[in-house]
């Protein structure tokens, strides 16, 4: 069984994915929690990754993807990662990472400071290597780098993967699963070829179980004009299946910048491409934000915003799913990690009633026929 793991970080991102092969997959790495101060609610990464490693009897993950360089997605990645490039970095406690994903934009992203710039030396030594890591688009400029490097496009092309495509080595057959790469990526501009790689890597992951498929989209900090590019670039491709979801990981900590550049007053309306988007959602979808709780007021211009948020429960409502936020899963003075198993009914929300563990929100079968294809 595939199980997804959120856990409670405040305005901060960190995802594991179980797959059926037990292979882990580990999206964004923050930790926050500061201390032994108990009124610091957010949980203590550090410990709960090594505690799930230890219990899987592995010092690795079989995959590492940062979607970004922003300190809320890699805070402490220095001194929970064995990162191969330095011996600073490399002792029996840290933990291995078995292959790399990053978007090229980091791997070229200048002026990066403590973990982002640690990052950016393993992904630049592992690519120079030849091993160990999966870049995601390949601008003029990445090539640019490698020709600097003594190397070429050619030469590491197949540690490359662009938007539009699976990524190999996830497949139905070895993972029960698949990953579809939406984001960074060019277009074409007349007969200009145009990088958008200043976008964060965003990702479909398709989860078989029987005759299901389950849909999970991962939104980084992804913002409205950037979903409106994806978009278009998706459905102009015929892949509108490719914006199914079940599972949706929302962009920024349910900012509303990834609906529209207007917050609104009481609910921001998204624009008409965003909109289409979540219309995508399936029967009993579950949106996930992964933020501190959603605010009664707009005292704090930092998000989650209550608009944003109003938007996507009247999504919810429209699909009888779940709005879940990670700082209030599963009540907001005790928060704990919101885990959804994935089985032959789709999408489960691992719950407590009553000290004993039960599973809920059971999603109805996916739409028949986008199970196959690109």
């Amino acid at each position: 069984m595939a199980k997804i793991t959120f856990y409670p970080l405040g305005n901060a991102d960190c995802c594991l994915i179980d797959f059926d092969s037990n292979r882990k997959m580990l999206v964004d790495y923050a930790h926050c929690r500061e201390g032994e101060n108990e009124e610091d609610l957010r949980i203590d990464l550090f410990k709960a990754l090594h505690e799930n490693l230890d219990e899987s009897e592995k010092d690795f993950f079989d995959v590492v993807s940062f979607s970004h360089a922003d300190e809320d997605h890699v805070r402490g990645s220095s001194e929970f990662f064995y990162f191969e490039h330095a011996k600073e970095y490399q002792n029996d406690d840290r933990i291995k990472i078995k292959e790399l994903w990053v978007p090229a934009a980091l791997i070229l992203e200048k002026n990066l400071k403590n973990d982002a710039k640690v990052i950016r030396s393993e992904a630049r030594y592992r690519l120079k290597q030849g091993e160990g890591i999966r870049v995601f688009s390949r601008p003029k400029k990445l090539e640019e780098w490698l020709n600097e490097e003594g190397l070429s496009l050619e030469d590491r092309q197949h540690l490359i993967t662009d938007a539009g495509n699976l990524v190999p080595g996830i497949t139905k057959i070895s993972d029960s699963a698949e990953i579809f790469i939406h984001s960074p990526f060019a277009f074409r501009d007349g007969d200009q070829l145009q990088d958008r790689n200043e976008g964060s890597l965003v990702f479909q992951v398709t989860f078989f179980v029987d005759n299901q498929a389950t849909k999970f989209i991962l939104g980084a900090d992804t913002t409205y004009d950037a979903w409106t590019d994806i978009v278009n670039i998706t459905r102009n491709h015929g892949r509108d299946h490719r914006l199914i979801w079940a599972i949706f990981k929302l962009p920024h900590h349910c900012s509303y910048t990834a609906l529209s550049n207007e917050k609104g007053e009481e609910k921001t309306e998204p624009v008409k491409e965003v909109k289409w988007l979540f219309e995508q959602g399936e029967n009993r979808g579950i949106i996930v934000s992964t933020s501190n709780p959603i605010p009664e007021d707009d005292e704090d211009d930092q998000p989650p915003h209550r608009q944003a948020a109003n938007y996507y429960k009247e999504c919810i409502d429209q699909i009888d799913g779940e709005f879940k936020v990670t700082m209030e899963h599963p009540k907001e003075s005790k928060p704990e990690p919101l885990i959804i198993l994935i089985d032959s009914n789709g999408a489960t929300i691992k719950k407590q009633i009553g000290g004993a563990v039960a599973f809920v929100t059971s999603r109805s079968a996916p739409r028949a026929g986008l199970y196959y294809g690109y």
